[in-house]
């Protein structure tokens, strides 16, 4: 899902000077607004309007250190846009990431796929009357988490790589979902306790508990090890808290997300959650399980209609 981008045909770059002097004016507007909108904020009652006690404190985004440099636009082509805020700015300037090139051409931004889908599917719902959490696991930064806030969901995203964390705040500030967004500094797993977590430097995805999980795709990229903090959702999420939707992207990582919500995906039908994971046999292997162990897990709390989207499971209750 991480990698899941359109790819753009023929384009034609600026030349580097007319690029550079563009992408400095646009920093400077974009960061001029980035202020504006976090002072307008603090103003206000920065609180979630979330009537739930969690066993581990959110991220705090307003003691979060502001991530540099802030270049953002909104996404194309969602009936729900909502604006997003780059990480990779690409090789400047010969070869800018594809965004900057379309928005110094004054282009949104390309939608992820997922984006598109959480909505198709949310929408759904809604149709059907039905109302409730959206559980972002992996969020990375945000792509689905803001799809659904954009339509007035309230979310529960976690992500324990601290750049991540960091454009989530800035698509927080930029959205103005402080009050319906409550982001954790953790990985959803089976237990409580801490973990080693293998990010990689030079990139915002791909980041896995697995350190072959974490290399599989970008096997030139450093590797660093860092402690995080696992929660179980059971422990997180209680049994009164009607949860719409769940999207799981943790590079390997499913089963284990998925034993820790049992309780929660044991629900009878009509409150079960419809779930999204990524089935990658490559990435399930390195953390020591299958997609067939996942099935069957599933199919042991009622979840017996799956199927699949590219590298996306889509499973439901009858």
């Amino acid at each position: 899902m991480a990698n899941a981008w359109k790819r753009d045909k023929n384009q034609k770059l600026l030349t580097p000077k007319t690029l550079i002097s563009l992408l400095v004016l646009s920093i400077i507007f974009l960061s001029s607004l980035f202020f504006f909108s976090f002072s307008s904020l603090q103003n206000s009652n920065p609180s979630l309007s979330i009537n739930t006690q969690f066993p581990i404190p959110p991220f705090d985004c307003f003691k979060c250190p502001q991530s540099k440099p802030i270049i953002a636009n909104v996404v194309e082509n969602l009936k729900y846009p909502f604006v997003y805020s780059l990480a990779d700015l690409g090789n400047l300037p010969e070869k800018p990431h594809k965004n900057i090139v379309r928005l110094l051409k004054g282009k949104p931004f390309r939608k992820p796929d997922i984006s598109a889908t959480i909505q198709e599917v949310l929408e759904t719902m809604r149709a059907n009357g039905k109302d409730g959490f959206v559980v972002d696991v992996g969020a990375n930064v945000g792509m689905a988490s803001f799809a659904a806030s954009a339509m007035g969901f309230k979310v529960l995203a976690f992500e324990p790589v601290f750049e991540n964390l960091q454009r989530i705040c800035d698509g927080i500030w930029f959205n103005r979902v402080a009050s319906l967004v409550t982001v954790f500094e953790a990985a959803a797993s089976d237990r409580n306790g801490d973990i080693t977590f293998h990010k990689l430097v030079g990139r915002l995805d791909n980041s896995a508990v697995s350190e072959v999980g974490a290399r599989l795709a970008f096997k030139s990229n450093k590797e660093i090890a860092v402690q995080v903090k696992t929660i179980p959702l059971d422990e997180l999420i209680p049994p009164s808290q009607p949860v719409l939707l769940i999207k799981i992207d943790v590079q390997g990582w499913e089963y284990h997300v998925l034993k820790g919500a049992k309780k929660l995906l044991s629900r009878k039908p009509a409150e079960a959650p419809y779930l999204i994971y990524e089935e990658d046999e490559r990435l399930l292997k390195a953390s020591n399980s299958s997609s067939k162990e996942i099935r069957d897990f599933l199919k042991s709390v009622g979840y017996s209609k799956c199927s699949q989207h590219g590298t996306d499971a889509h499973c439901t209750k009858d």
